[in-house]
């Protein structure tokens, strides 16, 4: 995908959602095309414009991997310009979040699920280890990325082994992920339909709380199955060395397909209204004929953009921010992305190769 004209493509950071996905993306497809890049109005769509502690955590960290030359890499830029020199080589070690005032810093998934289609592609085994929140709220965590993206990603040939070595709910706090990366060739999916349901399963994750916090968990979560009619297997697990919170994560794998629902828990919620929250995502999902939730289908997106086969999978609910990331990619790249369906309905996604 190399482009060798290097021609600067010019970003404009408030198109679509205009927030951090869209920087994200730029940078990624930056690093893959070789083609350098302006992002200008940098989350010009959000409440909070400029560059955060995440875009500069994931700035650095794929300017390392591809030697960048960049401008405007500090926080609150409005404004970055970012310059390949050299293919990405990978990356071994570790990678420190960067933090604002206020001490929030990276979502570690997000970092890493940013820079995973680039250490696929660099040619060499990757190996390394993230700081940052690993459990948050309406973000990637590490259990849907661990049972559900990687998964996911495995059947286009993507391997990468995950580890939590620390848990950490929430921006202020700070957990630690490593993350294996081997490098491959990417192949196509076709998820048009389903096919048979595989399983369905639960991970109930808690921290410094008492036991009986992921009992209640758990119990409401297998009554509200076999209400359901569905058989659920759910993991509890009790993390260690860790700041204080509760997440439930659900999932279901189909023959071609998975979607789920996260919940993270606060002291205002009862661990009953986390099982159902958690669930409902699921159930919601379910009761569509989509082989992928919204969530997935950010995931997917870009490694089946780097595949070498042609891509077809259907969404329940195409995003703003789908939408948003596909918009990015083709500033990049001449391939084709068809969506069908309108925003915040249902949708079909195809990428051709050729």
């Amino acid at each position: 995908m190399r482009n060798e004209s290097q021609t600067l493509v010019l970003i404009d950071g408030t198109h679509g959602e205009g927030g951090g996905a869209l920087v994200r993306t730029a940078l990624a497809m930056s690093v893959l095309t070789q083609q350098p890049t302006r992002i200008n109005d940098i989350r010009g769509g959000t409440k909070y414009p400029g560059l955060d502690a995440e875009d500069l955590t994931i700035v650095r960290a794929l300017a390392d991997i591809c030697n960048a030359e960049t401008v405007g890499a500090e926080l609150g830029s409005n404004v970055l310009s970012f310059l390949p020199t050299v293919r990405p080589r990978g990356y071994k070690g570790e990678l420190a979040s960067e933090r604002n005032l206020s001490n929030r810093g990276a979502n570690a998934l997000v970092v890493l699920s940013t820079l995973l289609p680039v250490l696929v592609r660099s040619g060499v085994y990757s190996s390394i280890s993230v700081e940052g929140e690993t459990y948050g709220t309406n973000v990637l965590s590490y259990d849907y990325f661990n049972c559900v993206t990687l998964p996911a990603l495995k059947e286009t040939g993507l391997y990468a082994f995950p580890e939590l070595v620390k848990a950490a709910f929430g921006r202020e706090t700070s957990g630690r992920v490593t993350l294996d990366v081997e490098p491959s060739s990417l192949s196509g999916i076709d998820w048009s339909d389903r096919g048979a349901l595989k399983s369905v399963r639960a991970v109930v994750a808690t921290s410094s709380l008492p036991t009986s916090v992921g009992d209640r968990i758990t119990s409401h979560l297998t009554r509200m199955s076999q209400q359901a009619g569905l058989k659920i297997r759910i993991e509890q697990i009790e993390l260690e060395n860790s700041s204080r919170g509760a997440f439930v994560t659900t999932w279901a794998a189909y023959q071609r397909g998975m979607g789920g629902g996260t919940a993270m828990g606060a002291t205002t919620i009862r661990a009953e209204v986390l099982a159902q929250t958690a669930f409902e995502q699921l159930v919601e999902w379910m009761s569509t004929s989509s082989t992928t939730d919204p969530f997935l289908a950010d995931q997917i997106l870009l490694p089946l953009v780097l595949a070498e086969t042609s891509s077809t999978f259907t969404v329940s609910r195409l995003t703003q921010r789908f939408l948003t990331i596909v918009w990015v990619v083709k500033q990049f790249t001449p391939i084709h992305i068809t969506v069908r369906g309108a925003e915040n309905g249902q949708g079909t996604v195809t990428i051709q190769r050729g």
